[in-house]
């Protein structure tokens, strides 16, 4: 498919007004995306776990507009409050869709938005918040077209998400989303997210993500920033090679349940994230002392308990504690004995793996 195959065809009415409300998580990726090109396309491939607690719930209200304009038009309240500083990138996100949803300037929107969890915790809020927003326009074009197909919904709102956010493409569908062409998927694309559609093993269906908050401030580094600091980088093209050598290695992984070299790949591209940006210029150390100690503990346990308890990483010093659902009475005490102290005012949350966006 091309970006040409989501310009809509005209449509066949316009409603005066209505609302639309959608639900959308955040995701964690396992091969991270690390490094962009133009109009948010990777620079290599990703797949990761879609979540099931953090989501956004996004509603959007909308009114034609008593005369044309050539601006958008809308008010953004987050939890109840305006928030202007927001609207820039509305704005930025907007023009950037325009051409696909032709609209949106006949409108005026009161979009409303809340998160499951705290703004400032570092989880991946643009994902679910950019996401739960495509997934309102998109349901808002679906009532102005006689027809449109499950997959092609599905995989123009995640091609219209990551106009917003790269990783929002990976929170349409679940429980385990890939994104960015490569030789070892079938139906791979730069454009869009896809739901894996290989074997996926039952052990690896039923996954916790226990998310220990060690750092809530802002982040040291915008994602965009740090996308931008893959230029130029000495160590970019075998970084992206490795993310497509370590998807190829996953197919085998996921279909056969082998944890063992499921929690090497995860945790070795966690730690190739933060060499990335360590190794960069300018560089930054995105961990904290306490996300080493967390590390360090896991490991320790991992080896006492032989059980699967693993770790990765965002952009960050907060840890998603992955492990398997058959493990949780023996992994999640540990978690509250030795890991949340490590945590900002013992401050987590318990997550685990699901099947994407909802309509509400």
């Amino acid at each position: 498919m091309s970006e040409k195959d989501f310009i809509p065809v005209p449509y066949t009415t316009l409603k005066e007004e209505g609302t639309v409300s959608y639900s959308s998580p955040s995701n964690i990726a396992l091969v991270k995306y690390w490094g962009k090109r133009d109009n948010q396309i990777p620079a290599n491939p990703s797949i990761s776990f879609t979540l099931a607690a953090c989501v956004t719930k996004t509603s959007v209200n909308y009114k034609k507009k008593d005369q044309k304009s050539d601006e958008f038009s809308f008010d953004l309240f987050f939890e109840g409050e305006a928030k202007e500083e927001f609207k820039p990138k509305i704005n930025t996100f907007l023009k950037r869709i325009e051409v696909y949803l032709p609209f949106l300037k006949e409108y005026h929107f009161v979009i409303k938005t809340s998160n499951s969890f705290p703004h400032s915790s570092g989880i991946a809020s643009s994902a679910s918040g950019m996401s739960a927003l495509a997934l309102c326009f998109m349901e808002m074009e679906k009532t102005f077209l006689d027809t449109l197909s499950n997959e092609h919904f599905n995989r123009k709102v995640s091609f219209l998400a990551r106009l917003g956010s790269g990783s929002a493409c990976r929170s349409i569908e679940g429980p385990l989303v890939q994104w960015g062409e490569t030789p070892s998927i079938e139906g791979s694309s730069n454009l869009f997210g896809i739901k894996y559609p290989d074997k996926v093993h039952d052990v690896l269906n039923n996954f916790h993500d226990t998310i220990l908050l060690v750092d809530k401030g802002e982040k040291q580094v915008s994602s965009t920033v740090g996308h931008e600091l893959m230029h130029g980088h000495p160590f970019a093209k075998q970084r992206f090679d490795q993310a497509h050598d370590n998807l190829q290695k996953l197919k085998s992984v996921l279909s056969e349940g082998d944890l063992d070299t499921f929690i090497n790949i995860v945790e070795s591209e966690a730690l190739t994230l933060h060499a990335m940006m360590m190794t960069s210029n300018p560089y930054f150390i995105l961990m904290k002392p306490n996300t080493l100690s967390i590390i360090n503990e896991i490991w320790k346990f991992r080896q006492v308990s032989k059980t699967h308890v693993c770790f990765t990483l965002d952009a960050g010093a907060n840890v998603h504690v992955l492990y398997p659902e058959n493990e949780k009475d023996i992994v999640f005490p540990f978690i509250k004995e030795k890991l949340v102290p490590y945590c900002q005012n013992g401050q987590y949350i318990c997550d685990r793996i699901g099947l994407g966006a909802k309509k509400l």
